[in-house]
């Protein structure tokens, strides 16, 4: 299928690793250009070969941190002008709410949930403007498992669902469209680390982490592929009567509890 998006100017957050850099490899085979943002450069530019020869017009590093002041205004003017926005930057600490002062709560939403609202915020006006665009929002879903000892993470991702249903149920009028992505338990660098760290404790051996995934739907977690792949079909014109709303992306796990 061909999903037009050859050409196009696609700004990825959060593209050093995991889900962001899956995402890069995905518009990179449509042969996008890319502009990666993360704070980690040097990450971003080891991976920059490899997305060439998937086939990427071009790639743009910028290293930014969108939890500072003024960064999603200076990383959208950089940026220049953006066909596709993927919001993916960052990651808010587990634990309950005695677990996570103020501070730490703070310092995770400043760089996730405000960075996606103030990054859409700037990328937006420029897509309305020339009346064409698409912002994916990746999110997670953690607000359909509520447990304290994520209430950081799943209240944020709770906002961000409900940001993302908010500007594009009328996004359409200025032609462009606002979707979200949850991905579950997917297998990403961070998230292996946490599980052999598991398997560690329960085992004595990091090497059989993947024993301790047998519960997820098809026995495993999702590939980045499986997250990335969604992402590139809803940011096309494939999807172009798609807005407002969240696909999951986790084997079915949110039906099933």
């Amino acid at each position: 299928m061909d999903l037009r998006l050859s050409g196009k100017r696609v700004l990825i957050t959060g593209a050093s690793q995991g889900i962001g850099l899956g995402v890069a490899r995905g518009f990179a085979a449509e042969g996008c250009h890319l502009v990666l943002a993360a704070r980690n450069g040097a990450a971003m530019q080891a991976a920059a070969p490899e997305l060439r020869t998937l086939g990427a017009a071009s790639v743009t590093v910028h290293a930014s941190d969108l939890a500072a002041p003024g960064a999603a205004a200076a990383l959208s003017a950089a940026a220049g002008v953006v066909d596709v926005l993927v919001n993916n930057a960052g990651a808010v600490p587990q634990g309950s709410i005695d677990q996570i002062d103020e501070a730490r709560w703070r310092t995770a939403w400043d760089l996730k949930i405000f960075g996606y609202i103030n990054l859409s915020r700037e990328v937006y006006a420029g897509m309305a403007a020339r009346r064409s665009g698409a912002i994916v929002n990746i999110i997670g879903v953690s607000p359909f498992h509520p447990t304290n000892k994520n209430i950081a993470g799943a209240a944020g991702n709770a906002a961000l669902m409900a940001f993302s249903a908010c500007l594009g149920t009328g996004s359409l009028d200025d032609g462009v469209r606002v979707v979200a992505i949850n991905p579950g338990a997917t297998e990403t660098e961070r998230q292996v680390v946490r599980w052999k760290a598991r398997a560690q404790a329960a085992f004595g051996d990091e090497n059989r982490w993947r024993e301790l995934t047998t519960n997820f739907p098809l026995g495993r977690l999702a590939r980045v592929d499986e997250v990335a792949d969604m992402a590139v079909f809803l940011a096309s014109d494939r999807a172009s009567y798609v807005s407002g709303t969240m696909i999951s992306v986790d084997g079915g796990s949110g039906s099933s509890r």
